[in-house]
């Protein structure tokens, strides 16, 4: 089923919501009620039924909502039982650092390739993955098909590195380069992550929420 109509500041919202629900079922918690998970993310226990009832709800009024139950249903809605094939393109720091350490299995993907231009790079393995040189990716997606990227990569070889990517049928970014891809691919799902703009609105809040 898809939502598209559905505001994106509650679609941002929704792995915020699998995030607490994990830990409380890690936890043995079996039910909840708006009021209580409210008082654990911080938001408003009307905010909370007004976000899952743009899904359908879930809850049961006297009862709550079902750890297990809810936390199935929001890993429905964000795609997770479904795992798209993810490749990251820039084996620097950064690019190390994201396949090294961050878990893609229980995020909705499935890590399956590692690029570099860097010839000292390629071949080197990273978490059971060679790194492979960005002359081979053409071949690469064509027989392993990957539908989403990270581009841990410079802003010049940005645009033209995700063009040739989208060519080849990457459908999703998440894109650490600074370059704005979804300005260039409306079509196509971007996340754009810029550390320095975090950190400015860091500075606002220290400055301002006192």
């Amino acid at each position: 089923m898809a939502y598209r109509s559905i505001s994106p500041s509650v679609i941002r919202r929704l792995p915020r919501y699998y995030r607490f629900l994990e830990d409380l079922k890690a936890q043995g918690i079996t039910r909840i009620s708006s009021a209580e998970l409210s008082k654990k993310m911080g938001l408003t226990a009307s905010q909370i039924r007004q976000d899952l009832n743009c899904f359908g709800g879930f809850g049961q009024q006297g009862y709550g909502y079902n750890v297990q139950l809810l936390t199935g249903e929001i890993a429905k809605i964000l795609g997770l039982d479904k795992p798209q094939k993810l490749i990251i393109i820039g084996m620097g720091n950064l690019g190390r650092t994201i396949a090294t350490h961050i878990r893609f299995d229980n995020k909705g993907y499935e890590l399956i390739g590692l690029f570099d231009q860097k010839e000292s790079l390629i071949g080197q393995v990273v978490h059971n993955l060679p790194i492979r040189s960005m002359s081979s990716i053409d071949e690469f997606c064509k027989e392993n098909s990957p539908t989403a990227a990270v581009l841990c990569i410079p802003k010049e070889s940005a645009e033209a590195i995700s063009y040739k990517l989208v060519k080849l049928g990457i459908k999703g970014f998440l894109n650490f380069s600074h370059y704005d891809l979804g300005l260039a691919y409306p079509g196509i799902s971007v996340e754009n992550v810029h550390f320095g703009d975090k950190l400015m609105v860091l500075s606002y809040k220290m400055h301002n929420d006192k």
